[in-house]
Parts: structure tokens; C-alpha cells; sequence
């Protein structure tokens, strides 16, 4: 059993969450462990009492009590990546470097793990090491069923530098949807804020975000501001659109909430677009039968960024998964027909 101390967070180690930090400076211990510690304030951040995803900040001091020489890590951690996932999430590189890496993310596979998932991107990185030492890190998020580009650092440096990007809205990420229904207006930015509704699990598992009218926003308990850009590339008659979607700011299931609310949900998303309904171009639901599958249709098409080291413009690009482009074939909609970016290039 070790003393207590207190460890100063390095530069580069900061802005990222203390549980991550912890597991990293001390790797015998399990996350159970350190949500115990947190709850029971034995660990603190500069004297005071913190979250296991409370994000650090260099120079700040991190209390640690006394530690065992040595705690079994969850079953999980010890699980070796199977060479059938290794070779899985190798197959989604779409670009790599010295310092950065992007997938493109499958429809289904959780980026992290929690609510019993065990099988996710992070989990599955070390198989992405490379020539590497340390395997790459997360820097942003996607939703278990939407598929796209997925950028992970491979320093922590890099990661520090790719975070603050993404959380000072340095990037640009489009999404390419499909949608039950006509929006009208064709093209048009959607501003209603987000609350959190309570979840069903004793996590907060099936959690679903409610939509608040901007005027509401400051008066509602939990409320914050979102906004969303959307354009419609293409039509099918009344029955389905593709669009193109921004989200401005990054909350949670932002984009399936707005086109959910404007009364055009995603296609295929049973959470915000009922399970069951069909769309036959007169109603609502998200889901239009026939051939087109019952998957949620969300895909992060690109992101542009400035590369955190060579300072260049990194433009990545993502292909449609399987049942996305089932979808496309069938309505004949074909990406060569659209611009990479149709907000910039005056797309009507």
C-alpha cells in the first residue's frame, strides 16, 4: 500500500478526463476503484472534490490516497484483440499519419464502452498502433449507429491540440443524412435548444434529448443552445430527402433531435422517429419500407481541420456503409452530383 501523494499535471497532459489520466499514471487500478475514490472525495483536483470525467488542466495538483500495490483489472482490459477485429478496425483507416489517424467508423460499433458494450473503437486501438508505442487516442465522438469519419490522435500532444479544436469549433464537419419527408424550407438553420430527458437505466441508458424552443433555452433547467445547419441535396419526390447536415454546436444527438423536431426525422431512427411508423410522404415516421433498410441513416460524410502539426488543411472523406448506399442506389442520388461542401458553394 502506498502513501498518499500529490502528482502535478504535466504539460501535455492536460484537458483530457482524470480517470484516463489516472489509469494512465497508475494502470493496476480499475475504473470501479476510481469512481469509489472520486465519490468519496479521497481524490481531489487542487483541494477539492471532482468527477471521474472532471478534465484536468496542466499544473493543476491531483491528490492520490493510498493505493494497493496491485488490483486485478476488469476481465475486459485483459481480453486480447481477436485477429478478425484487429483486422476489422484496420480496415476502416482512411488516413494516417506520424501524429494523426481517421476512421471510417462502421454503423453499430460504440466508440467507447459502457451499457454492457464491451467491443468498441477504444478498446480496439491497440490493434491501430502501428510503428507506434502508445495506441491512439479519442478526440471527439459518434453515436453507436452513425457511421463516418473519426479522427484519433496517436501523441498526447497531439491529442490536447486535436480536443481544443473540436471543443472551439476549429473544424468543419458535414453529414450526409437521409430524411423522411420535404423540409421547407429547402435549406435553413434549425435552433432549438437541448435538455437531457431522464434515462431508464440506473446510467442513464436509453437517454433521450428533448427539444426547447430558443426563447426557452435560458429559463429551462439543463437547457443549452444548439444549432444546426441543413441543406437538401436532392429529393424524392415527398418521400425522402438527402441532406447535408452541420452541427454547429456538439451536443448530444443534436442533428436526430432537430430533424425530428422540424417534423423530418432521420431515416431509420427509431429512437427519435418512432420504430414502427413508415413515411409515405404524407405522415411522419422514420422509417419508408420496401427495400430501404430499417438502419439509422446518419454518416459523418467529412471533416476539415488544420493538422495540428504541419499546420496544412486536412480534408477527410468518408464512403457510405452498405445499407447507406443501398439507399442512394435506390433513389439514383449519386455524390458526384453534389459539391464536398454545398454550404461554402452556394448549393440550392
Amino acid at each position: 500500500m502506498s502513501r498518499v501523494q500529490t502528482i502535478t499535471v504535466e504539460a501535455g497532459d492536460g484537458d483530457q478526463r482524470l480517470d484516463r489520466w489516472f489509469r494512465r499514471q497508475f494502470p493496476q487500478i480499475s475504473q470501479g476503484r476510481i469512481e469509489k475514490m472520486c465519490r468519496k472525495g479521497e481524490l481531489r483536483v487542487d483541494g477539492g472534490r471532482v468527477k471521474p470525467a472532471t478534465r484536468l488542466v496542466e499544473g493543476q495538483q491531483v491528490r492520490i490516497p493510498p493505493l494497493p500495490d496491485s488490483e486485478a483489472p476488469p476481465p475486459e482490459t485483459r481480453d486480447k484483440i481477436s485477429e478478425a477485429d484487429a483486422k476489422l478496425i484496420r480496415s476502416c483507416v482512411i488516413y494516417r499519419d506520424d501524429h494523426v489517424l481517421a476512421l471510417n467508423k462502421p454503423p453499430g460499433l460504440p466508440v467507447q464502452g459502457g451499457s454492457g458494450q464491451s467491443r468498441h473503437v477504444d478498446g480496439l486501438a491497440e490493434a491501430l498502433m502501428f510503428d507506434l508505442k502508445e495506441k491512439p487516442r479519442l478526440v471527439h465522438r459518434l453515436d453507436k449507429d452513425t457511421s463516418g469519419v473519426l479522427l484519433m490522435a496517436r501523441t498526447r500532444a497531439v491529442a490536447a491540440a486535436l480536443t481544443a479544436a473540436f471543443r472551439h469549433r476549429e473544424t468543419r464537419k458535414i453529414y450526409w443524412a437521409a430524411v423522411a419527408g420535404a423540409p421547407h424550407p429547402r435549406n435553413g438553420t434549425i435552433r432549438f435548444g437541448l435538455v437531457k430527458a431522464p434515462g431508464h437505466g440506473a446510467r442513464g441508458e436509453g437517454e433521450k434529448m428533448i427539444c426547447v424552443h430558443p426563447r426557452e433555452v435560458e429559463t429551462t433547467p439543463g437547457a443549452k443552445r444548439a444549432v444546426t445547419d441543413y441543406a437538401t441535396l436532392a429529393q424524392a419526390a415527398k418521400r425522402c430527402c438527402w441532406m447535408a447536415l452541420i452541427p454547429v454546436t456538439g451536443r448530444t444527438h443534436q442533428l436526430r433531435a432537430h430533424m425530428a423536431e422540424i417534423g423530418h426525422p432521420i431515416v431509420g431512427d427509431g429512437k427519435y422517429g418512432g420504430s414502427g411508423q413508415d413515411n409515405l410522404g404524407d405522415g411522419w415516421g422514420a422509417q419508408l419500407g420496401g427495400d430501404i433498410s430499417k438502419k439509422l441513416h446518419l454518416h459523418a460524410r467529412s471533416l476539415r481541420l488544420e493538422h495540428p502539426v504541419t499546420k496544412a488543411t486536412l480534408q477527410l472523406t468518408a464512403p457510405l456503409p452498405e445499407h447507406m448506399q443501398r439507399t442512394w442506389d435506390t433513389f439514383q442520388w449519386q455524390a458526384s452530383d453534389v459539391p464536398p461542401d454545398p454550404f461554402e458553394e452556394g448549393w440550392t
